[in-house]
């Protein structure tokens, strides 16, 4: 028998209904917003991800499925595609590529779909995994370094997760400087670790030598003394990017949406600049985030592009679902009427009243007319439905038809011209 590969999985129901669920909600929430959805390719030139992303960091480096697409003949070379492992350098490629910069004002984003890394599986974490996500980019002169553009986002992320019902959520920011910045701080970092990088865990000694930041975002209980004695970022900050960072949470402040600043926060991809933010949620153990992103000022030239600051986030849509299943409960709406049809015949009245029920928008779920009541009901039960609708040879002539409710056993009789008000009366 042949399996799902590895770190992969099926989406079934009824859990599909919480996916349906949350992306129907991310589409409503980011509609108000005035963000408009964008779709990039799965496949994309390996040098997109290796110039943006970064070399020297872990997806690049160890988590790509990337292969070398074969030349179409002997003497052409190959080009070498991946599987994206993010969606933001697409986007940014996208925004290049159609010289989106030549629309009026802000471009807003948002993507859903799925990305690919090749990284252990585990709960919650998969090599084909879904991520909602959306970007603001455009020039300066539109606004798009604004501090105001990333408390907006921020606000309307906290706004998402209370449409969904995720309660207790953190949020947590940093600011991770401009390209100068970073410089010094990773000059700081490098003179610190390496007095102690020998007693810190494979991975941490092997960024302190290519990306001495990714240090901080280590997990290893054991290297958490040794982080909290290393320099911090916003010692290295300059007077622009002080007052950026300051002047996010004046407005976040202003619209009541609650933060911890964490000076250790960093994101693992190399574009970041100033703004970095993270929203967590006990749910989910240690590995806690919900989402994450910030700001890339740099990212649009870094590609080839004109200057275009922007700001972006990406949900694991994986881990969001996770997190609903195990605070919210079920969301999937339940079959609102089981129609039984009985005896020869009856499955053409059944079906005419589930098409008249439908259209007022009432889940019906048919059974067949070889059914005896009995398997009628528990198949109705079995289905999960509020109630059963009796559609007999006597109901169809004497124009009275029975409704039972498959909860109380409470059943009343209903002319026919009068289902659809009765079905819709009862809160449907």
């Amino acid at each position: 028998m042949i399996k799902s590969v590895r770190g992969t999985r099926d989406l079934l129901p009824p859990e599909t209904e919480t996916w349906n669920f949350v992306e129907a909600a991310v589409r409503d929430v980011f509609r108000i917003y005035n963000f408009h959805e964008i779709r990039t390719p799965i496949l994309e030139d390996l040098q997109l991800f290796q110039r943006s992303v970064g070399e020297e960091t872990d997806i690049v480096s160890k988590e790509m499925f990337a292969w070398e697409d074969r030349a179409r003949a002997q003497s052409e070379k190959g080009q070498w595609l991946a599987l994206r492992p993010e969606n933001t350098a697409g986007v940014v490629r996208a925004y290049i590529e159609h010289k989106l910069w030549e629309r009026p004002g802000l471009q807003r984003f948002y993507y859903i779909g799925p990305q690919f890394r090749r990284e252990r599986p585990q709960k919650g974490r998969y090599r084909q995994f879904y991520q909602v996500g959306a970007e603001i980019i455009g020039p300066t002169s539109a606004g798009s370094e604004s501090p105001a553009v990333d408390a907006e986002v921020l606000e309307m992320l906290a706004a998402l997760l209370d449409r969904l019902g995720i309660q207790n959520w953190t949020l947590i920011l940093n600011s991770v400087g401009c390209a100068a910045d970073r410089q010094r701080f990773n000059e700081a970092l490098r003179t610190a670790l390496k007095e102690v990088v020998h007693k810190m865990c494979a991975d941490c000694q092997r960024r302190a030598v290519t990306n001495p930041q990714r240090v901080l975002d280590c997990k290893v209980p054991e290297d958490q003394p040794i982080i909290e004695s290393l320099p911090r970022m916003n010692d290295f900050l300059d007077e622009p990017c002080r007052t950026h960072f300051a002047e996010v949470q004046k407005i976040l402040t202003a619209v009541e949406v609650p933060f911890v600043i964490n000076h250790r926060l960093v994101r693992g991809l190399d574009y970041y600049t100033r703004t970095a933010f993270e929203f967590t949620h006990g749910a989910l153990g240690a590995q806690n985030a919900v989402l994450g992103g910030g700001r890339y000022d740099g990212l649009s030239e870094s590609l080839g592009g004109p200057p275009a600051p922007g700001i972006g986030f990406a949900i694991g849509e994986d881990r969001l679902v996770m997190t609903l299943q195990e605070t919210a409960g079920a969301v999937a709406r339940p079959v609102d009427v089981y129609i039984a049809p009985l005896g020869a015949g009856m499955n053409a009245e059944a079906a005419r009243l589930a098409r008249e029920l439908r259209r007022h928008d009432v889940a019906v779920s048919l059974g067949d007319e070889s059914f005896r009541l009995k398997k009628s009901l528990e198949t109705a039960s079995k289905t999960g439905a509020r109630y059963a609708l009796i559609v007999g040879e006597n109901e169809v002539n004497s124009g009275q038809f029975a409704l039972k409710n498959l909860g109380t056993g409470e059943q009343v009789t209903i002319l026919r011209e009068e289902i659809p008000v009765k079905v819709l009366s009862l809160g449907m």
